[in-house]
């Protein structure tokens, strides 16, 4: 094969939607219980999808990435996520208790090994799941690469980012004292646990619409009008500050980068968009430098979603190059 011959023929369009032909929940805990799907074929490869925030929970179009086909396509809601429950819920929801849902849903399904496909906070649980089961998987996509360490975090919740949106900031800094804002994830977490109902609504409503008012290159206002919606809101921006306040509950602020040598050997495409404000391509970089075996694709007309075009067309070409890999079986 020509160099070159075989990424320019691999399909880059979204595949067509589709309905799940079975869907559950699984009682993980005494207190959890998770949201899960399957659709595409039944026989096929098996895929999980790792969805953002943490607290984002998983959409139909996220089905959208993978051959239905050829793939077995397993969509879920992590703790306190979308369809999960209870919702919002802050109690056993860690990085660990998600790594060991993943597992037990895996078990669940009785599959032995599967792809990960993981953009933004899945990026990170998907590099911190394989590295605690790298086995278990036979591939990984990754997206808009968050390793959440604290120069992330202090980026996008701090001020950094601010100055490239600081009409979208204000309203942010503005629901938190001036005597507060010294650190914005630690009284944001005063009110998003507050006792009163409103004061956790108003603060989600403002976290939550400062992060979909950057996620684009070119504003989306369908995804601007998710900050509006009280359930999705409280989920997102209460579960993201918790693993936030926490440092992702890893024991190391390098702890991502520190085993990549655990997962070198999986076969992985790194996508990241070049304009991404939320978790910005510094961290995508240094991914890369830590893992060069790893294709590296940088999309330079995107920001952080992984519905903008130049993301999804590379997001859509990683699975159907793994797909090309398992089918030739090398």
């Amino acid at each position: 094969m020509e160099p070159g011959k075989e990424t320019s023929e691999l399909n880059r369009n979204l595949y067509e939607p589709i309905e799940p032909y079975s869907t559950g929940f699984l009682k993980v805990s005494d207190l959890h219980t998770i949201y899960y799907e399957q659709s595409g074929n039944p026989s096929g490869h098996p895929v999980v999808f790792l969805h953002g925030g943490p607290g984002g929970g998983t959409t139909p179009s996220n089905r959208r990435f993978f051959d239905p086909e050829f793939y077995r396509i397993i969509l879920f809601d992590q703790r306190g996520a979308g369809r999960s429950t209870p919702h919002a819920c802050l109690v056993e929801n860690t990085s660990w208790d998600l790594i060991a849902d993943i597992e037990k849903l895996r078990e669940h399904l009785e599959i032995p090994e599967w792809q990960v496909f993981g953009g933004s906070w899945g990026s990170t649980l998907a590099l911190a799941y394989s590295q605690a089961h790298p086995d278990k998987v036979t591939g990984m996509v990754l997206r808009g690469i968050f390793l959440l360490r604290k120069k992330e975090i202090d980026w996008f919740y701090e001020g950094g980012a601010a100055a490239i949106y600081p009409d979208a900031w204000e309203p942010f800094r503005d629901l938190i004292p001036e005597n507060e804002r010294g650190c914005f994830i630690d009284a944001y977490s005063k009110r998003l646990n507050s006792d009163d109902m409103e004061t956790q609504y108003a603060a989600a409503r403002a976290w939550t619409k400062w992060e979909m008012m950057t996620a684009h290159l070119l504003p989306n206002e369908e995804n601007i009008k998710r900050g509006d919606d009280d359930d999705f809101s409280l989920a997102f921006a209460r579960i993201e500050n918790h693993y936030f306040v926490n440092k992702g509950f890893f024991p190391s602020d390098s702890f991502l980068l520190d085993n990549v040598h655990k997962i070198r050997h999986i076969n992985t495409t790194i996508v990241q968009g070049r304009y991404d404000v939320c978790c910005p391509m510094m961290s995508a970089w240094d991914l890369h430098k830590a893992w060069p075996e790893a294709d590296f694709k940088v999309v330079a007309d995107a920001g952080h979603s992984a519905n903008e075009p130049g993301i999804a067309a590379e997001l859509v070409a990683a699975n159907e190059k793994l797909k090309n890999i398992i089918k030739n079986g090398s």
